[in-house]
């Protein structure tokens, strides 16, 4: 099996130096923000942030290749490292502290690029986890001050705990019948967002989360960290993987319900 403790201990490294970039902007009065063609926001931190991260990369892994949100691909091989800069820019910018740096490291194989390595730190919330294949999920200040964590073992829906984003994407794919079908199913709901669901369903305080779209940067680092925790991450289209532009995520027990009501748009 490949050792990836020297991977993962450059993705923390990775994270400590985004995290004081975005620390250091964070509810800054002069923070300049942009709105990209897509509508969203990206501010300086952004950028700054996801600037940081490939230089420390070209010096430590110059091999590898570098897929960013805010500056795309560069590089190629069968090593590549994803980085969304700041998940959650919209909370960010608003000053709330719920956003984070995500960083996984994915390898080539036959079932396309898959991640291997991932670290979520979300220093507004005082809050890290991370995983490797092999390695098992956890969270903690750093790798010396850890905690392994592990999703639930609830197998009921009527029992299960429901974390989304938002309501807006459900509608416009066709699932905001089945996704209310859902809610009423569970017995309760949550609209945390972002990068936290995936991370409360790694740590067992939720037992599944759902997002209609969703892009390579947002799902790569969860997705490690959800398997190593003893969970599932699938598209609605049930494919394992990031690959799919949505994300199901689960402690297992669950999954095939949480498909049946959002893996087909409705008529």
């Amino acid at each position: 099996m490949v050792d990836y403790h020297d991977d993962l201990r450059l993705a923390h490294v990775l994270a400590d130096a985004a995290d004081a970039t975005t620390m250091e902007r964070f509810k800054a009065l002069d923070l300049k923000v942009e709105t990209k063609p897509d509508m969203t926001p990206v501010s300086e931190a952004d950028k700054a942030a996801e600037e940081l991260i490939r230089s420390q990369l070209k010096r430590a892994r110059p091999r590898d290749a570098v897929l960013g949100e805010e500056y795309g691909l560069e590089g190629s091989g069968p090593r590549r490292w994803v980085v969304d800069p700041i998940d959650g820019t919209k909370n960010y910018v608003r000053g709330v502290p719920v956003w984070a740096t995500l960083i996984s490291l994915m390898e080539a194989g036959e079932h396309g690029y898959q991640p291997v390595v991932g670290v979520v730190s979300a220093p507004a919330l005082g809050r890290r986890w991370w995983a490797a294949k092999g390695l098992g999920a956890y969270t903690g200040r750093n790798l010396l001050n850890a905690s392994r964590i592990h999703v639930s073992q609830v197998s009921d829906l009527a029992d299960a705990s429901f974390a989304y984003s938002s309501l807006s994407g459900w509608e416009e794919r066709g699932q905001l019948e089945g996704f209310l079908d859902l809610t009423r199913a569970c017995w309760r709901t949550r609209a945390y967002g972002d990068f936290w669901p995936y991370m409360l369903v790694a740590e067992g305080a939720v037992d599944f989360c759902a997002e209609p779209e969703l892009s390579l940067w947002d799902m790569a680092a969860n997705v490690i960290v959800v398997q190593e925790a003893g969970g599932v991450f699938t598209g609605l289209d049930g494919r394992h993987g990031p690959h799919s532009g949505n994300g199901a995520a689960s402690n297992g027990l669950l999954h095939e319900e949480l498909l049946g009501y959002l893996g087909q748009p409705r008529e």
